[in-house]
């Protein structure tokens, strides 16, 4: 008998085990695929104010348990633990409006009246919905496709990442506080083999994944020929404006903190500036001396406000693209030796800002996802809006300005997304949260993130004739 390989969950902080566990057998596999078939066709038929105080229940089941969450987090992925506490209140805000905006997201659409027909188009559920989700927001990423997805009608079946199995087990176990039936909700532990085998079985009616460009490929194989809805949200290298007319101290202040903020691993940080060249200098001066206030060490400390990226490799990674950067001529502002912690081998890396950088270097046009932000100078809107638009990617984009006519009119021309006036790195429930090019397709949050998670059905119903 082949025994497959236990999962192991390193943490970045000091290379120690957080959490080892199991990988579902394909018994297991095969059990929660039929349990989740079979309980959905009787959860469709409950009504929405009883999914809803059911889910209610499960966020008022997270909040209690907010505090070990926190603590939880900051072990398996290095967030500083001053942060972590805003994943949980984070997921409270969009799973409640997401609860909230059920009943007109799904509401039935009735059409103007037709002499002797009634004619509606209803929301109807998609089935079984396959989350896989990542590491770096592990819980504000996977309940966008979750509560929504749970709220429709459908079951779920959660894959997380290695990295994170405990925030998989803490939804289960929040759904069956809240008194979820059994099966409705399930969550695995998988190998990528076992994820691609999920996705290609006919137990799977939609998939939502998060994660790289590559994954959102290795997604779309594994489901070819089953003709299934997929949401993909993948990378990002999103760009920001700052117009001669911005405030400059908030621009520093937000965009400092949206390249550097969870370490700048965040599929919608700030990896691109570029300052009107008015501003250039004053900009540039600002933020390196702000970047140079960061704490960087052991996430469990007060005082820390950078922690390690989530490995070594992924530190090496962004260390590379600085080098080649530098060795092209890009000036480095901010002297690593400064962040003793900062070593080479290790996930901990010093933030950086780079100038006299230009678009044919790594660093400006392949995902970093790490504390590192390259700005460049523009002349003008136009010179801004190419540069913007010259990414493979296309998430979202932030303009700041006090003139509201001047972003609307930018951004018409951006391809992303969402755009962002005098903010960024930030999603608003309200709105749909989706990407062009290679950061994806699909949508979560909002009202048309419930219309992804189910599908149309038209009844066109004629009366019968009354007798003479």
């Amino acid at each position: 008998m082949v025994t497959m390989e236990r999962q192991r969950t390193l943490s970045p902080i000091d290379g120690s085990v957080v959490v080892e566990r199991d990988y579902a057998t394909p018994m297991e596999v095969l059990s929660a695929l039929g349990r989740a078939k079979l309980t959905q066709r009787a959860w469709r038929t409950k009504t929405l104010s009883e999914r809803a105080a059911i889910c209610s229940r499960m966020v008022d089941a997270f909040v209690e348990d907010r505090d070990a969450i926190a603590a939880e987090l900051t072990l398996m992925m290095g967030r500083p633990s001053r942060y972590a506490p805003s994943e949980v209140r984070g997921l409270e805000e969009r799973a409640r409006y997401m609860i909230a905006i059920a009943a007109d997201a799904l509401a039935d659409v009735r059409l103007e009246d037709k002499p002797g027909f009634i004619r509606t188009i209803r929301h109807e559920p998609v089935g079984v919905v396959f989350v896989v989700a990542p590491w770096n927001y592990p819980y504000l990423t996977a309940v966008n496709a979750i509560v929504p997805a749970i709220m429709a009608g459908n079951a779920v079946i959660l894959k997380h990442s290695a990295q994170t199995p405990l925030a998989a087990e803490r939804f289960a176990a929040a759904f069956a506080k809240g008194g979820l039936p059994e099966g409705v909700f399930s969550a695995l532990h998988l190998t990528h083999e076992q994820t691609q085998t999920m996705i290609a079985s006919d137990g799977v009616d939609f998939v939502c994944f998060t994660g790289s460009v590559e994954g959102g490929h290795a997604v779309e194989r594994a489901a070819a020929g089953r003709f299934i809805g997929i949401g993909l949200e993948l990378g990002g290298k999103d760009p920001a404006y700052v117009r001669a007319d911005a405030d400059l101290d908030h621009s520093v202040d937000s965009l400092v903190d949206g390249a550097f903020f969870n370490s700048g691993q965040s599929c919608c940080g700030i990896e691109r500036i570029y300052v009107h060249e008015s501003r250039y200098d004053a900009f540039v001066e600002k933020a390196v001396a702000l970047t140079k206030t960061y704490v960087l060490g052991d996430p469990r400390e007060a005082e820390t406000t950078l922690g390690p990226m989530v490995r070594s490799s992924a530190a090496t990674f962004v260390r590379a693209q600085i080098d080649e950067a530098v060795a092209a001529g890009a000036v480095a502002h901010i002297d690593e030796s400064t962040f003793p912690k900062s070593v080479a081998g290790t996930p901990y890396l010093a933030p950086q800002i780079l100038t006299n950088v230009n678009h044919s270097m790594r660093v400006m046009n392949e995902e970093s996802f790490g504390p590192v932000v390259g700005i460049m100078s523009v002349r003008d809107d136009e010179e801004a809006i190419r540069l913007m638009n010259d990414s493979r990617y296309g998430l979202t984009a932030c303009i700041y300005t006090k003139d509201v006519e001047a972003a609307e009119r930018i951004g018409t021309r951006l391809e992303t997304g969402t755009v962002f006036m005098n903010r960024c790195d930030y999603l608003d429930p309200a709105l749909a949260w989706t990407g062009v090019k290679e950061s994806g397709r699909g949508c979560t949050l909002s009202t048309l993130g419930y219309h992804h998670l189910t599908r149309p059905k038209s009844y066109h119903l004629k009366l019968p004739q009354e007798s003479p």
